[in-house]
């Protein structure tokens, strides 16, 4: 049997890693070995980083909510009781956008929770 030699296949895997980290400070974008270990650190983040930023996003439109309601005279869970029991369903990104841009609609939303309580 013939004698299998990896170096095409290692210098390809190699040339891949290095290709993903260019642009990395120092050694981690010329050696391998440093190269690799600083892909696998950054894969990771970037990863944990896709599930955060639906948390924080989520929060940054309940704190939203939350002021508007408050500037209505409600706060933010009697708010969302009010309309559930009025079966109104609206997503909260859509009801940070409503307080930003249109607090005479969300407003009217407030008074609609608040008769429903």
């Amino acid at each position: 049997m013939a004698r299998v030699k990896r170096g095409v296949n290692t210098k390809k895997r190699h040339k891949r890693v290095l290709k993903q980290t260019k642009g990395y400070f120092g050694a981690k974008s010329k050696l391998f070995k440093t190269a690799n270990q600083a892909l696998m650190k950054s894969l990771n983040y970037s990863y944990i980083g896709r599930k955060q930023r639906k948390r924080n996003f989520r929060q940054l439109w309940i704190q939203r909510i939350n002021a508007a309601a408050r500037l209505n005279g409600m706060n933010y869970s009697t708010f969302m009781n009010g309309l559930k029991k009025a079966e109104i369903n609206i997503n909260r990104k859509m009801l940070s956008e409503m307080a930003i841009n249109d607090p005479q609609g969300f407003a009217k939303l407030v008074d609609t929770a608040k008769e429903n309580l």
